[in-house]
């Protein structure tokens, strides 16, 4: 919250963890006492139409399978320099981009590794209409009539 309010520059934590879906899609490292905003891409959607910057042609991006380029090693970015991501950074254009790597690495094992397992909830049980759980003005044996008039 202090971020939030105004009364920190700088988030306390070094990494966002960037999901699309259940898939991990990107980090991002803000290194303490730096200006440098490190992001890297495990994997980007395929936009459609092919020359634009969504998936307007499935009205949503999907996380896997065809509709996703796998990138090894992953894009990477420097936030503060290219904040519209358009030039990935190599071995030869940032000379610290294996350490970079590396140091973003280490933090998806550590997060990974706090990972809870938690019940899926979209199972049946938790996706079926329950009527019992609706509001009613009467009933269930009147099937929820509700006059209002009376």
């Amino acid at each position: 919250m202090p971020l939030l309010q105004g009364n920190a520059l700088q988030s306390e934590h070094e990494f966002l963890f960037h999901y699309c879906n259940a898939y991990l899609n990107a980090v991002q490292w803000h290194p303490r006492n730096s200006n440098s905003i490190w992001k890297i891409f495990y994997f980007t959607p395929n936009f459609s139409p092919k020359e634009s910057n969504g998936c307007y042609d499935y009205h949503v991006c999907f996380c896997h399978g065809p509709y996703v380029t796998y990138h090894d090693p992953p894009l990477l970015f420097d936030l503060f320099k290219d904040p519209e991501e358009n030039n990935p950074l190599t071995p030869e254009t940032e000379s610290h981009f294996h350490e970079i790597l590396q140091t973003i690495h280490h933090a998806v094992e550590n997060h990974t590794k706090s990972i809870l397992a938690v019940p899926n909830q979209f199972s049946l049980g938790h996706i079926l209409w329950k009527p019992w759980l609706q509001p009613c003005c009467s009933s269930l044996l009147q099937w929820c009539y509700c006059n209002h008039e009376s």
